[in-house]
Order: C-alpha cells, then sequence, then structure tokens
C-alpha cells in the first residue's frame, strides 16, 4: 500500500534527524580524539586544585568517594586518551582537593616511614633455593609484621625481601623496629641468621592510592641504604620526634652517621640531610 504525501513527508524528517545525529556523533566523537584538545585540556588541569595526575592507576585506589566514581569512570571511558576523560577527571580532581582541605582526604599529616630490607639476601637465596627462600621470608615476616601492627604500624608493601611501613608516630616506629630486631635474632634456618637493616624518616609524604610518594619516602629509603650490614638507621627528623625517655628506656643512644670514603653518595636527598645510627648503651 503506497505511503500517503504526509508518512513520506514525516518519514523523511525521521531520516534526516537520524542523519543529523549520525553527523553530530561522528563529529563529537572525532573531537574527543584530537590530540590537541586533549593536550589542551591537560594542561588546563595543571591550573586546578588538587592532583592533576588524578585518574592514573595509584589516583584512583583506595577509599573516598572521588576515587570511586574515577574509578567507575575509568570502566566507562577506558584507558584511551579522550577530552572526556580529561574533562571528567578534571572535575574529579577538583572534588578531591576540597575532601583533604576539609580533612576527609588523605595527605598533610605528618607520619613515620620505615623501610627494611635483608643484608645480602639475593646471593643468599641463590644457592639456598627456592624452598629455603619462602621458608624464610615466612619466618621473617612472622617476625617484623606482628611488631609493626602492635604498635599502629601498617605495612605499606612488601617487597620481596623487605616491607615499606608507616607509623603515626616515630616512637612507635622507633619501638617497632627494635621489636623486630630482637625476633629476627630468633631465627636460625638451617644455620642461616639473617640480618636486616632498617631506615627510620619523619615527614608529611602523600597518600595516594593506598601507597605513600613524596620525597620524605626517597628519603626513609636512603636512610635504610645507609644501613650498611644491619644497623637501625634514624634521620634527624626522625630523632628530633622521639619523646626523650624513649631511647633510655630502650637502653638506647644514637651514634652520629658517617659515610665512609668508598660508599656512594646517597641520591635523591636533601644535602644537609643528617642520619643517625641506633646503638646499645
Amino acid at each position: 500500500m503506497p505511503l500517503s504525501p504526509a508518512d513520506e513527508a514525516n518519514g523523511a524528517r525521521r531520516s534526516g534527524r537520524a542523519l543529523r545525529k549520525k553527523q553530530i556523533a561522528a563529529l563529537m566523537n572525532a573531537a574527543n580524539q584530537r590530540p590537541d584538545l586533549i593536550d589542551v585540556l591537560r594542561k588546563a588541569r595543571e591550573q586546578l586544585p588538587g592532583d592533576p595526575s588524578f585518574g592514573d592507576p595509584l589516583s584512583v585506589s583506595g577509599p573516598g568517594g572521588a576515587r570511586a566514581v574515577a574509578r567507575a569512570a575509568d570502566k566507562l571511558v577506558g584507558d584511551n586518551p579522550s577530552a572526556a576523560r580529561e574533562i571528567g577527571f578534571g572535575a574529579l580532581q577538583v572534588w578531591q582537593a576540597m575532601l583533604e582541605r576539609v580533612g576527609r582526604g588523605k595527605g598533610g599529616e605528618e607520619i613515620t616511614v620505615m623501610f627494611t630490607d635483608l643484608v645480602a639476601f639475593s646471593s643468599w637465596s641463590l644457592t639456598a633455593g627456592d624452598e629455603a627462600t619462602l621458608e624464610l621470608l615466612r619466618e621473617v615476616a612472622k617476625a617484623i609484621e606482628p611488631p609493626i601492627a602492635d604498635r599502629g604500624g601498617r605495612v605499606v608493601k612488601r617487597m620481596g625481601d623487605g616491607v615499606m611501613a608507616v607509623f603515626p608516630s616515630a616512637d612507635r616506629a622507633v619501638r617497632a623496629a627494635v621489636q623486630a630486631k630482637r625476633n629476627l635474632s630468633q631465627i636460625d634456618l638451617r644455620g642461616y641468621r639473617p640480618r636486616m637493616r632498617m631506615g627510620l624518616h619523619t615527614g608529611s609524604p602523600r597518600e595516594i592510592g593506598g601507597d605513600w610518594l613524596g620525597v620524605d619516602v626517597t628519603i626513609a629509603a636512603r636512610v635504610m641504604e645507609a644501613g650498611g650490614n644491619g644497623n637501625t638507621m634514624l634521620s634527624e627528623a626522625t630523632l628530633q620526634s622521639l619523646e626523650p625517655e624513649t631511647l633510655a628506656e630502650l637502653g638506647l643512644t644514637v651514634k652520629p652517621y658517617r659515610r665512609s670514603f668508598f660508599a656512594a653518595p646517597l641520591s635523591g636527598v636533601p644535602e644537609d640531610l643528617r642520619i643517625f645510627r641506633l646503638s646499645k648503651n
């Protein structure tokens, strides 16, 4: 049955609207993928409050409303660069910054960072084999992680034969380090007695996605590197943050660290960084 002139006109209008929608969608998609527009929006985010890298895997994990929305948005827009992605994460970046300013976000508080590392572990594990290596790592974890948790610390990440942990105070961190070393001294795996160096530094790194990043974290790692064959090292900032009676109660004193002539200088730390070694009275 032939269409009436009115039906033909309505059909033509619908076809025209559908065509225009497709054309608009094609234009928007093309604009969304334009590298120059994406670059402009990305640079604009650098002028906004908050972290301009908001949206990367580090910044969208962990708790928080903005992060939860960002994870959902990331699934919708995908990993590919786009104008829509930059606009969306720009808005969430500002939201997260506002939460932090009113105390609901992360970052800003002073904490003490601890790094640990087994001395000469790699060379020992090559000859000991996988089974003995895993057994040792389990024993080490049982020795050092409970003292961390018992004193209000939190293991941020495990790095093979070492950990990174954070504490709400320098005193808690030092007490945990001392007890961990005592526990470690009881380990004897088929004649092998592990030695661990530790480094503590107090500062205000930024928490992003459950991890802690920033110069203060780098300093803590370098303080640990100064520990040589199994010493516990403190930065001057940590030493100054300790309660006056803490070291005396633990039967400890501190000695200034002096880099040996042949030791490589510590990289990525302030030139005036002072480090101290914990020592028994």
